[in-house]
């Protein structure tokens, strides 16, 4: 991680499958050594919902209008067990649905830091593991300090297109393991509303690194007031990322048509009119008893109406300080920011909102046709540093961009990859930096999009890992193939992570482009609106990311990455 030594590097290439050992490896300096990439494994293959009927999928697609997209692996979430530094556990959507949800959100366990993976499935959350609801979404997956591990799941039943959200019954369903995720105990139903005007969204969990017991789950809960048809045409989806992104292109109030992501003034002729309201407050339920039972799910933050918190993910500092980050739309005056709230009692009482940084993003397109792609342009990942508590975030953005990405409906800014640091507990925050090593792409500047990033700390809190895919190696060539791929780039906390001339050494994840055109369309090619990425002992990083692997197929695949 040293940038003044002078780097060697040294590459050895395999096909997309990570057959045989891959190790690369840049000497910088006598005796010192930086980032080596283990193989490229699969981590999660086949479709173990492939012979399920109990969901009715046929009759899901004539009533609904819905696609199944089987055998594929979306959006991964990846935990290490603190009492194994060998043991991961990810979670993922099997078979997406275009309009929302997965027939399951199951689960794959390595107790090889990551070589070999195995099915484990939490069963009684989806009729296709035994459960009440049709679809499942958004996994998250944690282990306590014990190593008893959580999956988190929202759950929905969904609805004809003329209801709101495209449900009619919505809810929060967490399962627990105590064998270290190899079998699941019966889930819990933090909650459940069997009515159309309310959608569960977008949740995640975290188990207290400080004290073990205590773990925490958070959510946005979105409520349409009244119920009009018009709502039902605009909203009628039960994906949260999906519906937020129309209600920012709305005139559903002047704060929402304010965004940074529309790129227009407020109320402009070309928003799309509604005549309801909605309400989009943080919902909170936290255990003190490893998972065995939970309090009851109340807000923790009401954004007011037609504001909402979209992304809430719980952070715990180094002292047991409680931070819950969220999008926040249509709060403050520039629409879109990062914000959080505090609890210095382990949930038990939580100050007003702060602000890290607004976000000012338009979202990514592929390279050469301009289609949409579903990423991360309203979202963020967020990161501690278990040693000295700084705190990291890394978004989308487009504020510095100098190109522009010519579409088949116009011009737009390019996306980058964007961080800021708080180093005193979220007082503060560094200014906003484009940290992506994407290069200059003259000829099609669509090339130089970067999306979807994870941030984490390493375990002895020596250095940074920032992951995201771009499009630099896309020649259109054929003309239906549009080359993705996913990096790793470092920074060592012994410099200034606020300066982007000290994130270096960036690393190709994927050993070739992918075709982005093959992954499925959700509100446009979909790999997950999150990648997994999580540090294992002092000095490695497992990242999960996405890969189409054929015609809206899609597969997860890992590296181990073992940092100096």
């Amino acid at each position: 991680m040293k940038s003044i030594f002078r780097r060697l590097s040294r590459f050895v290439s395999q096909g997309i499958a990570g057959s045989g050992v891959i190790a690369l490896t840049c000497a910088i300096g006598p005796g010192a050594q930086a980032q080596v990439l283990g193989p490229l494994v699969q981590v999660a293959a086949g479709d173990p919902f492939s012979g399920c009927t109990a969901d009715d999928v046929h009759a899901q697609e004539t009533a609904f209008g819905s696609v199944l997209y089987p055998a594929t692996s979306i959006e991964p979430w990846v935990a290490a067990d603190p009492t194994d530094t060998r043991r991961l556990l990810v979670g993922h959507q099997q078979d997406r649905w275009t309009d929302g949800g997965a027939r399951g959100t199951i689960g794959v366990v390595s107790n090889n830091a990551g070589g070999a993976w195995a099915d484990t499935i939490p069963f009684g959350v989806t009729n296709c593991t035994g459960g009440k609801f049709r679809r499942s979404s958004d996994p998250w997956v944690d282990f306590a300090r014990d190593g008893t591990a959580f999956f988190f799941s929202l759950v929905v039943d969904p609805a004809k297109p003329t209801t709101p959200f495209g449900t009619r019954r919505s809810g929060m369903i967490v399962s627990r393991s105590v064998d270290h995720a190899a079998t699941w105990q019966a889930p819990v139903t933090l909650i459940n509303n069997s009515t159309q005007d309310v959608l569960n969204d977008k949740n995640s969990l975290t188990a207290d690194p400080t004290a073990n017991g205590l773990v925490y789950a958070v959510w946005d809960q979105l409520r349409i007031f009244p119920a009009t048809t018009a709502g039902a045409q605009l909203l009628a989806q039960d994906d949260g990322v999906a519906i937020a992104r129309k209600l920012l292109k709305s005139t559903a109030g002047a704060s929402l048509v304010c965004a940074p992501v529309t790129k227009s003034p407020c109320k402009a002729a070309s928003a799309q009119a509604v005549t309801f309201n909605t309400v989009g407050p943080t919902f909170f339920s936290r255990s003190l008893d490893n998972g065995v039972t939970w309090s009851t799910a109340a807000p923790i933050y009401q954004p007011g109406t037609n504001n909402q918190t979209i992304d809430n993910i719980v952070q715990v500092l180094p002292d047991g300080t409680v931070l819950d980050f969220f999008t926040a739309i249509g709060v403050t005056a520039t629409g879109l920011d990062i914000g959080y709230i505090r609890s210095t009692d382990k949930g038990g009482s939580w100050s007003g909102p702060a602000f890290a940084s607004d976000i000012q993003v338009v979202g990514v397109v592929t390279p050469d046709t301009g289609q949409p792609v579903r990423d991360a342009s309203i979202l963020y990942s967020v990161a501690v540093n278990r040693v000295t508590g700084a705190i990291y975030l890394a978004w989308q953005d487009d504020r510095f961009s100098t190109a522009t990405c010519t579409t088949p409906t116009g011009s737009i800014p390019v996306d980058g990859i964007y961080f800021s640091k708080s180093d005193d507990r979220g007082a503060t925050w560094s200014a906003p930096v484009m940290i992506n090593k994407t290069p200059a792409n003259a000829t099609n500047p669509c090339r130089q999009q970067a999306f979807i990033p994870a941030v984490v700390a390493t375990g002895d809190g020596n250095a940074i890992v920032v992951t995201y895919y771009d499009f630099r190696h896309d020649t259109n060539t054929p003309a239906s193939f549009e080359g993705a791929d996913y990096f790793a780039l470092f920074c060592s906390t012994a410099t200034d992570c606020a300066n982007p001339a000290n994130w270096v050494h960036e690393k190709r994840l994927t050993t070739t482009s992918f075709n982005i055109l093959n992954a499925p369309v959700a509100g446009g090619h979909f790999l997950g609106d999150y990648m997994g990425l999580a540090a294992s002992g002092p000095d490695n990083v497992y990242p999960v990311f996405g890969i189409a692997t054929g015609p809206n197929v899609t597969a997860e695949f890992t590296r181990k990455i073992t940092l100096p």
